[in-house]
């Protein structure tokens, strides 16, 4: 169904499927913590369910996967280890504040990854529009940040999660485009198969850092269950289905996240991001009393317009005559010029080919014209 979109509506569609994926796993997430404070074992349980459910559509026939190769392997290790960081430090995010400080630390994310795509993918540095409004973000995060109460009453102790999400964050952003750009998947599954086989591993290690296999053990000794199994059996109805339902969003932002993410450029990605975050906050304000001040409210939608005005740099020209982009000057370097030593050392094996082959044509022709005067 997919291919049967036009580029413009995959785009569109690409993005409203990320953006509501991102919105609802937050404030999901934030509700799981609630009833299960162990951040990076939630994480786990949600990777086992999304390589469970791909590949077992694919062993019953519904869908298509990628086979696992090791040239493939090496870069999404690098990034694996960006993704799995990213989570644990959001995840620590929403356990030790709000929602809205989540979001503002992301708010800060493009105008760093802004000129990190100038840097590194080719693009052009933001114009004066986008730099305004990169800068209107960053005054609407900061202005949010002086009517924060943990921020107040701690200081930036409080933004110790939330400043390292946003390094974690921006390097992903733009290391995550450079590999869809270099590594080619027959399908979608692929990316999403090496980033959930892969990053379970170091969220195991992480749980293990932030001492929640203790923690699960006094909750286990607590409720007198002698397996996780018999715990979860222990657990209310409602919170197994939102156990569940996180397995089936994060199985979604992993497929929505990395087309997105092949539709747009860096920058643009880290802004939908921020931008998608709108329904977040409306229903974090109804859900929890952990929400920001109104004027938390009014700086935090300040950082939303901001990202709105903001327009996608073109690539970036390389400076000469013709104002080819790299990508078409390393393309015209492997199609060989005409007349080329390149070309004729190609051709030349075919042109004899011919040549021999045509030889008995014009012998006969030849001798016909001269029987036929």
């Amino acid at each position: 169904m997919i291919n049967k979109l036009s580029p413009k509506a995959e785009v569109i569609a690409a993005v409203i499927s990320y953006s509501l994926c991102s919105g609802f796993l937050v404030l999901v997430n934030k509700l799981i913590l609630h009833f299960l404070p162990f951040p990076s074992l939630v994480i786990v349980t949600q990777l086992f369910a999304s390589i469970f459910l791909i590949y077992g559509g694919n062993f019953f026939g519904v869908m298509e996967i990628d086979e696992m190769n090791w040239e493939f392997t090496k870069p999404y290790l690098v990034y694996t280890v960006a993704f799995s960081t990213g989570v644990y430090t959001n995840m620590m995010c929403l356990n030790t504040s709000n929602v809205e400080t989540v979001i503002v630390a992301r708010a800060l994310s493009p105008l760093i990854v802004s000129f990190l795509d100038s840097l590194f993918l080719g693009r052009e540095l933001p114009s004066k529009r986008s730099v305004s409004a990169l800068c209107m973000i960053v005054f609407g995060a900061f202005g949010y940040a002086s009517t924060d109460e943990k921020f107040l009453n701690q200081g930036m102790g409080a933004y110790f999660w939330p400043f390292l999400y946003l390094i974690v964050i921006t390097f992903e952003m733009v290391y995550g485009k450079q590999i869809v750009r270099s590594v080619n998947f027959k399908t979608l599954s692929g990316p999403v198969q090496y980033t959930n086989i892969f990053g379970w591993p170091p969220m195991l290690m992480f749980a293990s850092m932030g001492g929640e296999f203790k923690s699960l053990q006094e909750t286990l000794e607590q409720y007198g269950a002698t397996s996780v199994f018999e715990y979860m059996t222990m657990l209310p109805l409602h919170v197994l289905a939102l156990v569940v339902l996180g397995c089936l969003i994060g199985t979604g932002i992993g497929y929505s996240g990395w087309w997105c993410r092949a539709k747009v450029s860096a920058t643009s990605f880290t802004l939908i991001g921020v931008l998608n975050k709108c329904i977040t906050v409306f229903m974090n304000v109804i859900i929890w009393d952990q929400h920001a001040t109104p004027m938390g409210i009014v700086f935090l939608f300040l950082c939303l317009i901001g990202g709105s005005f903001y327009q996608q740099a073109p690539m970036r020209k390389d400076g000469d005559s013709n104002g080819k982009t790299q990508a078409e000057k390393d393309k015209d370097k492997l199609t060989p010029a005409k007349g080329s030593d390149l070309e004729m050392a190609t051709d030349s094996p075919l042109k004899e080919k011919e040549d021999e082959m045509m030889r008995p044509l014009v012998k006969r022709e030849t001798q016909t014209t001269e029987t036929n005067p």
